[in-house]
């Protein structure tokens, strides 16, 4: 991702910012369109994942669907041409603000999480002597075996309608003249790179399309959600996820009758790998025990590592063997570093705690990280921060929004 010439491009750039790879994108676009459309699948990108103005408009153009959880997520679908007969909207707490938005853009699909919520909508819709499209979203107690945070299908989590509740949902169906009842939707969790978990699910799924035939209810769509997981440890070597035995798990394990649709949401998997926090080291601080790289980005810029407990890969790029004749430039400080006159230190390592300047202890994005020998002025990637990275970010300490540049 960083050759020499972007790494010159970088130095004459000011600190923290984000860096998009839109090749790297376009590839990864391209691997999941070819693989979905081998089974005839439909994907919807879950914006929550990354809403950059420039990779919704790619997105776009591939023909993909987008999957919605709020309503501002909404109008940006619809802003950015994404196809009202393309758009869902999930999400445990829509207000009535939100529902009326979709239904005045006459979405596909409501994801719907709670009979109260099926009640509410057949109201507002029949206020506006319309009839909305709903699947329901039903947690499978499937274990996704990823992080507990972000775990969603389990019978503990607040999203979904749990099994003991279909009976309701059933009678509530029956009884809202103004829903049309589309199918059924599945969202387990996130990270998932184990896809026996997915086997699991497509049991899952074939039990409950029959729980609601028998109950004289016709599913036309089974939505199995997404949770797709990257590669944060060699972002490299495996730029793009597997979309193809992805895919081929759900065309093998789900039992897919005559006329219905396939749909997927699909979110950190297209778009993680395409950017990387760049950043600058301020302050070089050695201690008895520990050594720190304070850099000029930290928790509002990236949260992730702080939130979740991730793991981004972190690299020195100035220290890397191609770059050494760089010189490096701190932005707003007027101070310059003839990395040739270090050369001789490139292949010692140490050990840093990589921290940001936030008024957080917390504010630490890994410990322990071996790099080459860092100095002031340094730049120093943060890679994989292409979902929840740009989305994610805050004001916190009355932070500036950081810019946002993009390969050639």
């Amino acid at each position: 991702m960083f050759n020499t010439d972007t790494i010159t491009r970088f130095q004459q750039l000011e600190t923290p910012f984000y860096y998009y790879d839109m090749g790297v994108l376009r590839q990864t676009l391209t691997a999941c369109s070819d693989a979905s459309a081998k089974y005839g699948f439909h994907v919807h990108y879950a914006m929550k994942a990354n809403f950059n103005p420039k990779v919704l408009d790619m997105i776009q153009s591939f023909g993909f669907g987008a999957d919605c959880v709020s309503g501002n997520e909404v109008k940006a679908a619809v802003e950015h041409g994404f196809g009202k007969e393309k758009t869902v909207f999930a999400g445990v707490g829509k207000s009535d603000k939100e529902i009326n938005l979709a239904l005045d853009a006459d979405i596909f699909c409501f994801n719907v999480e709670s009979v109260q919520e099926l009640e509410i909508i057949n109201d507002l819709a029949k206020a506006k002597n319309k009839t909305a499209n709903v699947a329901i979203r039903i947690n499978p107690n499937v274990d996704a075996h990823t992080h507990h945070y972000i775990t969603t299908g389990l019978e503990e989590n607040k999203f979904g309608i749990n099994t003991w509740q279909l009976e309701d949902v059933v009678g509530a169906l029956r009884s809202c003249s103004n829903l049309q009842f589309l199918g059924i939707h599945f969202h387990i969790g996130s990270q998932i790179t184990d896809l026996e978990v997915y086997k699991s699910l497509c049991i899952r799924i074939n039990e409950i399309q029959d729980w609601f035939e028998d109950h004289h209810f016709k599913v036309k769509v089974l939505n199995a959600g997404g949770g797709l997981g990257v590669d944060y440890h060699c972002p490299d070597a495996n730029a793009i996820s597997d979309f193809e035995s992805y895919f081929k798990v759900f065309h093998d394990f789900l039992h897919v009758k005559p006329g219905q649709e396939v749909h997927f949401e699909l979110g950190r998997a297209l778009v993680a790998q395409s950017a990387s926090l760049v950043s600058r080291v301020l302050y070089v601080k050695n201690g008895m025990k520990k050594n720190f790289l304070v850099l000029d980005a930290g928790m509002t810029e990236l949260i992730r590592p702080m939130l979740y407990q991730a793991y981004h890969l972190i690299e020195n790029l100035s220290q890397k063997p191609e770059n050494l004749s760089l010189k490096s430039e701190v932005g707003g400080q007027g101070e310059t570093e003839n990395i040739d006159s270090i050369f001789k230190t490139q292949n010692v390592e140490l050990k840093y705690d990589v921290v940001g300047p936030i008024c957080e202890s917390t504010d630490c994005f890994q410990k322990d990280v071996e790099l080459a020998q860092s100095y002031r002025g340094d730049l120093i990637a943060v890679r994989t921060a292409g979902a929840y990275g740009e989305v994610m970010a805050s004001g916190y300490n009355l932070r500036d929004r950081v810019a946002c540049f993009y390969s050639e």
